[in-house]
């Protein structure tokens, strides 16, 4: 008898949910050379150059972590590395074209991805709030 998730709590269902489109998102980032993690240090990088501590901190990650994906994004030719005219000790990390344009290319997998729930906005309001009353509770 298959298990009626109409009856399942919100927290399986989010996780459930959850998995699902990570799972799909990291298939759909792969096809055009990309992980996650480096969709968002694109993100972060199209606003301007940032150096790899303010990259780390926005990301939420340590500083070895986002060198390893920086080190990817660099191989692939999506980010360059120079050094800081301003401190010769710290790198600044800058989008190429080639990492632009693969970045506009991310921003539709989303919609591919995505069943047309109606409401996006009510929904990204709510799904905000349960990250920020975690991270209000833990942090």
């Amino acid at each position: 008898m298959p298990d009626d998730i109409t009856k399942w709590p919100i927290g399986r269902l989010l996780s459930t949910a959850s998995r699902q489109v990570e799972n799909g998102w990291q298939e759909a980032l792969a096809a055009h050379g990309l992980t996650h993690a480096g969709v968002i240090v694109l993100h972060f990088l199209s606003e301007g150059p940032r150096s790899q501590t303010e990259l780390a901190v926005l990301a939420k990650v340590g500083n070895q972590t986002m060198s390893r994906t920086i080190d990817r994004l660099e191989r692939a030719g999506h980010v360059t590395r120079r050094r800081d005219p301003g401190d010769g000790r710290r790198q600044r990390v800058s989008i190429t074209d080639a990492g632009s344009s693969v970045f506009r290319v991310t921003r539709t997998i989303e919609a591919d991805l995505f069943p047309d729930v109606g409401e996006q906005e009510i929904l990204r309001a709510k799904l905000v709030q349960i990250i920020q009353a975690h991270e209000n509770r833990v942090g």
